[in-house]
């Protein structure tokens, strides 16, 4: 086993990478690249991206695949093929990338169809996990495992977790007909370690062993039997046999956290995806097109300025606006939903920057039906000033149970120390490029022992990306004038 490692970081050192991989993405590429089943365990911000990439880029060269399936949640799947792909698969690969949509128009269509063309282009398909909740998506990327010799990936692997689910049973059937398979997360476990079943039978049922659930269960939960009325039922009250599972999931998974990759940068930028709803999208065009719209409750919006028309389209992206008798009201919207599946995808303390108060209130209460009070609190302009101090004093403290902290960068952006933090998400941003960059340093400064990864919600198309370009602007100015080139360039 130790002439073949050797051999294959040999093999890897050679290998013409488009971009060069840091330590730890090197060492998983070693430990997995002909590998028929891997699990890259790598926490958010150290690159499994890349390493998956690389991946598919070496077997491909070698022989040993022609297609690629991809599986990411809506929040992340396009970003595959606008960002990731094209940054790191070397260009002496010739591709073919086609993304999923169960309604194509006439060019999309044209490049799934290309995914079936007899040529010796590496084939991918990026298709979003919920589509294997359909007939239509399942059958589509049965259709394409059974023309290929395929790799396939579950990126965020945890939205498998539940084996009751219908697109988890969906991708257990379709990943035994495919040549490889991997799994990308940075936390397989986020409620019990019996999530750890549905994600490693994807890989392979005889990986830990076990053909159903609940044998799973039975080794590894404390079981009680409850009544309740006439029903009775098992109820999982503890774990039990941990070090024997924590063995056999180490022989097919690599681990890292961000902490251990003293090569990787001091900041980390990605960027979710977030898709309007369709009443998100008729209020949009409206306001757009005309400066004013009805909202789903009847409720009239106008604008009188262009000010005015761009602050509204922003709170209309984010899930609300203020309609014209000054009322805010909810508009059905993904952004919270995206927020709640990064926090699942994050370990840590966390800061979470949004623009409006109304979102403020919004993620406070949801989170405190999710993870409880105590493990969340804000910090802006209606939080009372006796109170701030005990609550910075809380997050700074690591045995304290607050987690989350929701603040705008109006408030919370100056003059405040949140080292504990290493995960920083952007609900919302605003054109304020100091206020950018001083909420970034609340967690980057003097007393930070790890990395920070910072993550924006951007909806692609609207007012959103209008204000990534104008803070971009304001940087690319800011560098030119000053020379200085130690702020990154964020929101990729």
């Amino acid at each position: 086993m130790g002439i073949r490692n050797k051999k294959s970081e040999r093999l890897h050192m050679k290998y013409k990478f488009k971009t060069k991989p840091y330590e730890h993405q090197l060492l998983a590429l070693t430990k997995s690249w002909n590998k028929k089943e891997y699990a890259y365990f790598m926490e958010m911000g150290t690159g499994k991206s890349k390493v998956l990439i690389d991946n598919i880029s070496l077997l491909y060269d070698k022989g040993g695949i022609n297609a690629a399936v991809i599986v990411a949640p809506k929040g992340v799947y396009r970003n595959w093929s606008e960002k990731e792909i094209p940054a790191h698969m070397p260009d002496h690969i010739e591709k073919h990338i086609a993304v999923w949509t169960p309604s194509p128009n006439v060019k999309q269509k044209r490049e799934l169809t290309k995914l079936f063309e007899v040529r010796h282009d590496l084939k991918i398909l990026i298709i979003n996990v919920e589509a294997f909740s359909t007939k239509r998506g399942v059958a589509f990327v049965e259709k394409f495992i059974l023309s290929h010799n395929v790799l396939i990936a579950v990126d965020e692997s945890t939205t498998i977790k539940n084996p009751k689910a219908e697109r988890t049973k969906s991708l257990l059937k379709l990943a035994v007909n495919s040549k490889y398979r991997r799994i990308l997360t940075g936390f397989p476990v986020t409620q019990s370690p019996l999530d750890l079943y549905s994600q490693s039978t994807f890989l392979s049922p005889d990986l830990l062993g076990y053909t159903s659930f609940y044998s799973f269960q039975n080794r590894y939960a404390q079981l009680v039997n409850r009544k309740m009325g006439a029903r009775t039922f098992r109820q999982v009250v503890g774990y039990q046999n941990l070090e024997e599972l924590t063995t056999n999931v180490g022989t097919f998974s690599y681990r890292v956290l961000k902490k251990e990759c003293l090569d990787l940068p001091d900041k980390v930028y990605q960027r979710r995806e977030v898709e309007l709803t369709t009443e998100q999208k008729k209020v949009y065009k409206e306001l757009q097109d005309y400066a004013m719209a009805e909202l789903d409750s009847h409720d009239l919006v106008s604008v009188t300025s262009v000010l005015t028309q761009i602050l509204r389209l922003h709170q209309v992206v984010c899930g609300f606006v203020k309609n014209d008798e000054g009322v805010e009201v909810e508009i059905k919207s993904n952004r919270l939903d995206e927020l709640i599946n990064i926090l699942e995808e994050v370990q840590g303390k966390t800061i979470i920057w949004a623009n409006y108060q109304y979102d403020i209130k919004r993620i406070l209460k949801t989170l405190h039906n999710i993870t409880g009070v105590d493990s969340v609190a804000t910090y802006y302009g209606e939080t009372p000033d006796e109170e701030r101090q005990e609550i910075i004093r809380r997050f700074q403290d690591p045995d304290s149970e607050l987690k989350y902290l929701i603040s705008n960068t109006q408030t919370g952006g100056y003059g405040i120390t949140l080292t504990e933090a290493s995960n920083v998400i952007y609900y919302s941003n605003n054109y304020d490029l100091e206020k950018r960059l001083q909420s970034e340093d609340r967690a980057h400064r003097i007393g930070q022992t790890n990395k920070v990864t910072y993550i924006d919600l951007v909806a692609k198309g609207t007012v959103d990306e209008k204000i990534v370009q104008a803070l971009r602007t304001k940087l690319n100015l800011a560098q030119e004038v000053l020379g200085d080139e130690k702020w990154k360039d964020w929101i990729g």
